[in-house]
Formats: C-alpha cells, structure tokens, sequence
C-alpha cells in the first residue's frame, strides 16, 4: 500500500518539479543532448567536413525550436566559400529554404518558425544526405528521425500536436513545462583579498603539500595556485599529473590563517553521466577568484574539439555544480564554451 501511494504522490506532483534525467546519444549519424531543463539539441556528427544542421527545441507547450545550417568548424577556413543556400542539395535534387522564413547569410542558414521548421523537416527527414553542389561536405541524415523521436519522448511530446516525430491529437499545453531550474547560493559576500603574507604562506604550505604527496609530475613543472573563498577560507590547487594536453589537480580548501587546516576537494555530479563516474577529477582546472567558480575541461584530443568542462560555486561548505558541458565525438566542430550543457544552474 505504501509503495501504491508513493507512486500516486510522484504522480500528482506538478511537472515543473519532476527530475529530468541529462541524457546525451549517438543515432547513427546524430548526437542528441538534453539537459536537466529537457532542453535538447541535435546535430548531425562525424564526416561532415564542416557542413552541420543543428536542432534546438526547449520543453513545454510553446513551439520553441531554431534549426540552422552552418558551414565552419575548428580546423578549417571556409572565408572563401560559396554561399550555402544556392548550393544546397537534398539527394543531388536542389534544397531551396523559403528567404521569407529563414535568416540567410552566405555560410549560415537559420530560422526558429515552426512551421518552416516543420515544413523543412518533413521534407528531408526521409532522405539520405543533404550536400553541397561541387563540393565535398555533407550532412548525413541517417539517424536523423531516431534523434527527432528522442527529443520527443524526453520532452513527453509523443502522441501531442507539437511532436515531430508520431505526432497526436492532444493539444500543446499536454506537453509539461521545463522542470524548475536549481538554484546555487553563492556563500555570503565577496571576500577580502589574500594579503601577500597569506599568499606566500599558502603557496609554501602548498608546496610541502606536492612533496607529501605521491605526485608523478616532473618538480620543474609543478605549479601550486590560491585564491580567496571567504574570509576565512582559501582554495589551494596544486598541479600533480600531466599528459599530452591534460593535467590533473589536486586542490583543498584551507583555512587562510596558520595553523593551516585543510580538507579535499571533491567534486561530485547530482547526476550519472554516461560511461563516467559521478565523481570528477579535477582536470586542467582553474579558478577565478572574482566569481569564486571553479572551472575543470577535460579535453578528449589536443584540438579542444570535445571533452567535458564543468564549472563548480563554492556554496560556504563544498564545490556545488553549476555547469556540465559534453561533446563526446571529435569532429573539429566546436571548442568547449560552445559544447552541450547537460546540466545548468541558477
């Protein structure tokens, strides 16, 4: 009886405080993002030589999507490029966007009408590939249909008007509204600035703190850092392990008088990320001492193209997260500050 009345309790609680799971998947040529907000992106992934449809939609009843097509990337110039719109092929059969519903510049394409966006959907959700005349980049579309119907079923839209894929007869407003945003406090007002005195004192409490540890960075390359918290409390960083393109830290917060009393830092997601540990290395961290936000970017490869980054608050106790952003496939796309969130903050 009790595990019935459970159920029906989680069942009458107002969606906006339900838990959206972060969610990130490979289909085929897609990758779709959904956050903790059910805000979801898709893009086409892998050998597109700089040729990328992205696909936004937030949760709710609201038709609100942007669909763009963008022709760049990291690791190329494409300043010289003919203008995308005239070139567009659908299957090698022309692929012209309505100028009066999208916003059209020679290497970018976008528009957030829902009706155009549909229009355009429908139109090559059943196709192969969308390609340029007398060039090589290309978007693939298998996959594509997968992702739309996973955007749907995150954001509950199956079976409404509003949905892409199995679309319905239940009206917008059956689809429920984004889960409430979380909320981070930061711990009280700024605090003092590190005297030198506490500075030098912390840098040298934090060199003892490399050679009592077993640290298998070279000495020469070790590096120790320290920023305020609070009045009475520092973030000491010290750099331990390196590879090709990242270095991982370990870091306490210390009291900033002597005797020094110190404790770990450690950083713990609210959420279980696909093939990962909820608990995260500090990797290529740092820390800005203005917003008191302590930033880690774990890069997959040297380009930057795709990793995890994550930025903490200091909530006066432990590290609280308030950003996580995850591009898990290489493709020389985007840099980190341009990765999907999976999880957001106030």
């Amino acid at each position: 009886m009790v595990y019935r009345t459970t159920l029906l309790l989680l069942a009458l609680l107002p969606a906006s405080l339900t838990w959206a799971a972060p969610a990130q998947q490979r289909f085929t040529d897609w990758q779709v993002t959904c956050n903790n907000q059910n805000f979801c992106v898709a893009r086409n992934i892998g050998a597109h030589d700089g040729l990328v449809m992205t696909l936004s939609r937030s949760a709710g009843a609201r038709t609100d999507a942007v669909l763009r097509i963008d022709y760049g990337g990291l690791d190329r110039s494409v300043t010289h490029a003919p203008p995308l719109a005239p070139a567009l092929l659908l299957d090698e059969q022309p692929l012209v966007p309505d100028p009066k519903s999208w916003r059209i510049t020679p290497l970018h394409l976008l528009t957030d009408n829902s009706a155009a966006i549909d229009a355009f959907l429908n139109e090559i959700r059943e196709g192969q590939s969308i390609t340029l005349r007398d060039a090589r980049p290309a978007i693939s579309l298998q996959g594509l249909k997968a992702a739309l119907l996973f955007i749907d079923t995150q954001q509950k839209r199956v079976g409404s008007e509003t949905a892409w894929i199995r679309k319905g007869s239940q009206p917008p407003l059956s689809v429920p509204p984004a889960p409430a945003l979380k909320e981070v406090v930061q711990s009280g007002p700024a605090p003092a600035p590190l005297t030198r005195e506490e500075r030098n004192d912390l840098l040298d409490y934090g060199t003892w703190r490399i050679n009592t540890n077993q640290c298998s960075l070279d000495p020469q390359r070790r590096e120790v850092s320290v920023g305020g918290l609070s009045d009475d409390k520092a973030l000491l960083m010290v750099s331990c392990e390196a590879g090709a393109y990242n270095t991982i830290n370990l870091a306490w917060v210390v009291s900033r008088q002597k005797p020094f009393a110190a404790r770990p830092v450690q950083l713990h997601l609210p959420f279980q990320p696909q093939d990962m540990s909820r608990d995260l290395e500090l990797i290529n961290a740092s820390f800005d001492e203005q917003t008191r936000e302590l930033v880690t970017l774990a890069k997959g490869r040297g380009l930057g193209d795709c990793g995890v980054q994550t930025r903490w608050r200091f909530d006066g106790q432990r590290f609280r997260l308030v950003r996580y952003a995850g591009q898990s496939v290489c493709d020389g796309w985007q840099g980190a500050d341009a990765w999907p969130t999976q999880w957001i903050t106030r």
